[in-house]
């Protein structure tokens, strides 16, 4: 009884991404654009700061403040990673999702 019903199911269905089929998509890549921008000087503006407090804690003989600097320095590199390699990490796993 089971299998009469999985031949009611459709074989074939391919739906892609439509660029065109909602207003304001164009006005969303923009803002979704300047948002990287965004992330990415925020990401090396976090840097240059922490870059600078792990250089004062290490001259100051200051172990936690250079701890820091370096959690920062560390943290600043990984959101410029995730900021650029955003759009392809998401073009990748479509990738991998469509060969499902």
């Amino acid at each position: 009884m089971i299998t009469r019903y999985v031949w009611l199911l459709p074989l074939d269905i391919k739906i892609k991404p439509n660029g065109s089929g909602l207003p304001g998509i164009g006005q969303l890549r923009s803002i979704v654009g300047a948002s990287m921008t965004i992330g990415l000087i925020i990401a090396v503006l976090a840097l240059v700061i922490s870059a600078i407090v792990w250089a004062l804690g290490a001259n100051s003989s200051n172990p936690h403040l250079a701890g820091r600097g370096k959690l920062g320095v560390l943290a600043g590199l990984i959101a410029a990673i995730v900021c650029g390699a955003s759009v392809a990490l998401v073009n990748f796993f479509w990738n991998v999702g469509q060969a499902v």
